[in-house]
């Protein structure tokens, strides 16, 4: 963009001007619409950047979620330009088109507010998968040794840093489809139990993840991969799934 600058000399130049984003923010509930804005870009400029100058100097009432600011909690995920991601470690330099962005909140989940959605479902569907931790040794007992290198540890050590942030669900085709789908992040958690020498609830676990809406539904496209902040692979840990859950029907239906 420029802009034609006239000097007193009477010389004519063409000079640069601030350089601009053209930002479209979706506004409202599940049946609102975009808002366009022109967002000043600068030099290492996150996507959350550009939503907080929105709401410092456009909408007070947008409504929006984070919290660390340094990719660590993941309360800031968004949709960017059709892509879910963590805003505060995405620059602008990396996802803009063209000095476009199109932001709007994380897909397959009710629409609170703006770039807002509820998260009850994926939560519910974490707990529909076992996804709580149930030991039984008691605080007196000596914690039990396992060993670092052993391949069940190594198993859920490859799963277990999992914040759920809700990217890989946003990400899932196949949530998209059948939304009764339990989702990745829950198969992941499940499967780190399953592998969880301590866990005495590994049979229900399985139970919960072997019905209809569970592991045997995931097409294996490996969005969730792909799209997961951390590294994390749910495709690897579903096919796990799948695998102990073949196991145990070939065997009568035993864990």
């Amino acid at each position: 963009m420029y802009i034609l600058a006239i000097f007193p000399t009477g010389i004519t130049d063409r000079v640069s001007a601030s350089p601009t984003l053209e930002v479209r923010i979706w506004r409202g509930t599940d049946t609102g619409a975009f808002a366009a804005y022109e967002v000043p870009a600068a030099e290492s400029q996150t996507v959350l950047d550009v939503v907080t100058w929105v709401q410092r100097h456009r909408e007070p009432a947008l409504a929006y979620r984070f919290a660390c600011r340094v990719g660590v909690c993941g309360s800031c995920a968004m949709t960017v330009n059709g892509r879910a991601r963590w805003t505060c470690r995405s620059h602008v330099k990396d996802v803009a088109r063209d000095g476009r962005l199109v932001i709007e909140p994380l897909r397959h989940l009710p629409r609170i507010k703006d770039l807002v959605c509820d998260l009850t479902p994926f939560f519910d569907k974490w707990r529909r998968a076992g996804g709580w931790f149930e030991g039984e040794a008691t605080r007196r007992e000596p914690m039990p040794a396992l060993a670092p290198g052993a391949e069940a540890r190594q198993t859920v050590d490859a799963g277990i840093e999992c914040i759920n942030c809700a990217v890989c669900y946003s990400a899932c085709d196949v949530v998209g489809w059948r939304p009764d789908y339990l989702g990745p992040a829950a198969l992941n958690r499940a499967w780190t139990l399953v592998n969880d020498a301590r866990h005495v609830r590994t049979r229900e676990v399985l139970d919960a993840t072997a019905t209809s809406d569970g592991c045997t539904v995931c097409h294996t496209h490996g969005n969730c991969t792909e799209h997961c902040p951390v590294g994390i692979s749910p495709t690897a840990a579903i096919a796990g799934l799948k695998r102990k859950v073949f196991r145990r029907w070939l065997r009568g239906g035993h864990a």
